[in-house]
């Protein structure tokens, strides 16, 4: 096979033999470490996507590198038709470190949810006694929770949706930050089995509900005998400032609290992308036993969730969040980008908004003549060593590995504010 080092090269190969699902900066990475990556020609790059929130510890973490170089040499794969020497140890240090009595080990973040939404329907026909295949959950517009076919039946995304029906049913959409919408569908529906939100609503744009709205959302689900489920792939492991989004458990760090936010403990947490560190597909559902338990043997499975392999590293990158004070980190940071972001927003022409938590933030770009302005300013952020990606047309995510340092930030924000003005006088 011929040796590729070009990036052109790339570019063909993918054009020629891989399915047309993405619409990639036209960048051709070739190695990342910490913050940064490198394409083919050798071009340093900030990451400011952090492969949507799967590296927060940065990009080849050595502590995950040499873990995985460890089990692999050891052990990587037995199924789950027998024990294993890390698993178990896994399902310990998980559970005491969310909090949580049992965890259920998948691999994507989508199998996760889908975990959750079975996990979640038969609770409802066993525990709350709604009667078989009439279990109904319910979700948010603008959510995104995978690509499945069942999630997608509930997904507000046309592009994912239209053309791949029949739909699966038994989902209720309501408005996002709308408790009112909510009340409403537990006061008429008796069998409502669970309610399916991100704390942090990621691929729509970085949309944050009120400050209370998941602990009185919460308190709804109790008040009616519903199941609270936190879709907290992109948006915990400290990456919204706090452990999780939803949750102030801080694992022996800086309480969040104290900052004013507010916090509830869902009955259901969903993790995925960081818990590996980026290195391997690693997802995780966590929940007490008298939710989990509802499960038996041959209800669910997987030959690679809870692999030994993935089990060494999503305890080790754990660790890493922990005591390399990410959460910490990922505040801070978050709060300087902001503000920097905000002071130019008061003289900007195109920056409409800017909004995020932690180091899950996101812009928004308005434009009289250029409905592609997120696009095109992204494509020129590239040409200036900073990697970000549009979402919903006009808006820019931001999300650079929780590692990040002052001096690193200050760089990056520098590079994205002299490439806004470079548009400023274009619209």
């Amino acid at each position: 096979m011929k040796k590729i080092c070009r990036s052109d090269e790339i570019f063909q190969l993918d054009k020629k033999y891989l399915s047309n699902t993405y619409h990639p900066i036209p960048v051709a990475l070739n190695r990342g470490q910490g913050v940064f990556l490198w394409d083919m020609e050798g071009k340093k790059y900030f990451d400011f996507l952090s492969s949507y929130s799967a590296v927060n510890q940065g990009h080849c973490h050595p502590r995950l590198v040499n873990i995985m170089k460890a089990q692999c040499e050891k052990l990587t794969l037995t199924s789950r038709a027998f024990h294993n020497s890390t698993l178990g140890a896994y399902a310990q240090y998980i559970t005491q470190y969310f909090g949580y009595e049992k965890m259920l080990p998948m691999n994507s973040g989508v199998e996760a949810v889908e975990t959750a939404i079975k996990i979640t329907r038969k609770w409802g026909v066993v525990n709350k006694g709604i009667p078989d295949n009439e279990s109904q959950i319910i979700v948010c517009n603008q959510n995104f929770h995978g690509r499945t076919t069942t999630v997608i039946s509930f997904s507000s995304d046309k592009s994912s949706k239209d053309n791949f029906g029949p739909h699966a049913t038994g989902f209720i959409n309501i408005p996002y930050n709308d408790l009112n919408a909510l009340k409403t569908v537990l006061e008429s529906n008796k069998k409502i089995a669970g309610f399916l939100m991100e704390p942090i609503q990621g691929e729509a744009g970085v949309r944050m509900p009120a400050l209370d709205y998941c602990q009185r959302a919460h308190d709804l689900c109790k008040q009616y005998n519903v199941l609270f489920l936190a879709d907290e792939i992109q948006s915990g492991l400290a990456r919204s400032g706090s452990l999780l989004a939803t949750c102030g458990h801080c694992h022996c760090m800086d309480i969040c609290q104290k900052n004013g936010n507010h916090y509830t403990k869902p009955d259901i947490i969903l993790l995925g992308k960081a818990l590996s560190g980026g290195l391997y597909p690693i997802s995780a559902v966590l929940c007490d036993a008298h939710i989990m338990d509802v499960l038996k043997p041959g209800d669910h499975g997987s030959t690679f969730g809870g692999n030994p392999l993935a089990s060494a590293i999503a305890i080790e990158a754990l660790k890493v969040i922990q005591e390399e004070q990410l959460m910490v980190n990922a505040r801070n940071m978050g709060e300087y980008f902001r503000c920097q972001l905000q002071q130019y927003l008061q003289v900007s022409k195109i920056l409409q908004e800017v909004r995020g938590r932690g180091l899950l933030n996101a812009v928004v770009i308005q434009s009289k003549t250029n409905p592609s302005l997120a696009w095109d300013i992204c494509l020129r952020l590239s040409d200036h060593g900073l990697l970000a990606k549009p979402t919903h047309g006009n808006i820019i995510r931001f999300a650079p590995p929780l590692i990040i340092t002052k001096t690193q930030m200050t760089q990056g924000l520098e590079i994205i504010i002299n490439t806004f003005k470079e548009f400023e006088s274009k619209d």
